[in-house]
């Protein structure tokens, strides 16, 4: 079988941030580097679950909501993909991230799909962690641009 492309990616060298990982037709998948790889440091599971929640929740009700594919976490839980329509820009998709954080880091209230009827695993939740999660990522996505959306080499 062919290695996939998110296994090519020389995980030594990856730092948090906001990556262009591949483009398939339309579709870009974004891979928002929360952690830095195989340091120990990982998502916590139920700050990372909250935080899927809102991000999801916000993605879906933004500007370019009809152009979002896909929200999730990685499985080593060091970030998270996001696939967006190609008619989304890096700038925009960078500046959605960005009002994406603000969103989660201001959120106050009952965490959207958190009752049982609509999660699978709604005990499992942790917003003080998901806003630590989600400050952090502020100062890195800050000033960031499309010129630093490609991985290193």
């Amino acid at each position: 079988m062919k290695t996939i492309a998110s296994f090519t990616v020389n995980h030594d060298l990856l730092e948090k941030g906001m990556y262009v990982s591949r483009i398939d037709g339309d579709v870009v998948t974004y891979d928002v580097r929360m952690k830095k790889p195989n340091m120990g440091d990982y998502l916590p599971t139920p700050a990372m679950h909250t935080f899927e929640h809102l991000l999801a929740t916000y993605a879906r009700n933004s500007e370019h909501a009809d152009s979002v594919i896909y929200v999730g976490p990685m499985g080593c839980r060091t970030g998270f993909y996001l696939l967006l329509r190609d008619d989304v820009s890096k700038e925009q998709a960078i500046s959605l991230m960005q009002g994406a954080l603000a969103y989660v880091v201001d959120f106050e209230g009952e965490i959207p799909g958190n009752k049982q009827q609509e999660c699978g695993n709604y005990l499992e939740h942790d917003l003080p962690g998901a806003k630590l999660v989600a400050q952090d990522m502020q100062q890195v996505l800050a000033d960031w641009t499309p010129v630093k959306m490609q991985y290193a080499e």
